[in-house]
């Protein structure tokens, strides 16, 4: 199996009143393709910073993260861009639109900013509508954002990251502004999108996101405590069971 994505002894650091706070610590770790990672561990362990520090959203202090075999920290501003453009996707817990845009358009503005895909506009809201209806949602497709529910909503934001068909989604407490009902409809399709060959990492708070993940990272004070295997999530009959191994673990971490 291909690693997608390869971290080297990273570091943060942050300067606060002339005083160095050290994020990340020599976090090391890979993501082979296909799999589902989760990171999970206590507010300020330095989950978020890991998960913008290795998709290139904000800069590293030191080491090296490859993704696809390209090392970003030697990437030029520009070509960054078109990376994150072209091979990543982004879920995030407040659910970024712009408002003077329908569900749609929001959707598709992705593969309107991009040269990945040549194809025509007509092609290109095909698309956006065949991943609304996939998803569930295409009957809110011309519809002001300020008019659908949260899960609505974040179901849109799932089908605006996979637009450019990238290689790798990341997502930031992709559940945490939902209700429960919504949040386990997201996680669903998230599991889906991964089951069908997109790799996939994201932040959360919550054991039942993280128990349909295929692996756990628990990070502490900006470095990877350890790491729990779950295997592939196949159905909800498992998802009790998963979770139960996975509070125990938790709590051995110090949860």
């Amino acid at each position: 199996m291909n690693t997608i994505l390869k971290v080297d002894d990273l570091c943060k650091t942050y300067i606060v009143n002339k005083r160095q706070n050290n994020v990340l610590k020599n976090v090391s770790f890979h993501i082979d393709e296909g799999e589902m990672v989760a990171v999970m561990g206590p507010s300020g362990s330095g989950k978020s910073t890991l998960l913008y520090a290795i998709s290139g959203m904000d800069g590293i202090t030191a080491g090296r993260v490859e993704f696809c075999g390209r090392n970003i920290g030697a990437l030029k501003p520009k070509e960054m861009a078109n990376l994150r453009l072209d091979e990543m996707g982004f879920i995030f817990q407040q659910m970024y639109m712009l408002k003077n845009l329908t569900v749609l358009d929001n959707i598709i503005l992705p593969a309107c900013q991009s040269d990945k895909i040549r194809e025509s506009r007509r092609e290109t809201v095909q698309r956006g509508q065949a991943l609304m209806r996939k998803l569930g949602i295409i009957e809110i497709a011309e519809n002001d954002i300020n008019e659908v529910s949260g899960g609505q909503l974040q179901r849109a934001c799932i089908c605006r990251s996979l637009m450019n068909k990238p290689k790798m989604i990341f997502a930031d407490e992709p559940t945490g502004a939902l209700n429960r009902t919504s949040s386990q409809e997201v996680m669903e399709e998230l599991a889906k999108i991964n089951s069908e060959g997109t790799t996939v990492m994201l932040v959360t708070h919550d054991v039942n996101v993280a128990a349909k993940c295929t692996r756990v990272m628990y990070m502490v004070d900006g470095n990877i405590k350890g790491e729990y295997n779950l295997g592939r999530y196949d159905s909800v009959s498992q998802l009790r069971n998963r979770e139960r191994a996975l509070n125990n673990w938790l709590m051995e971490m110090g949860w």
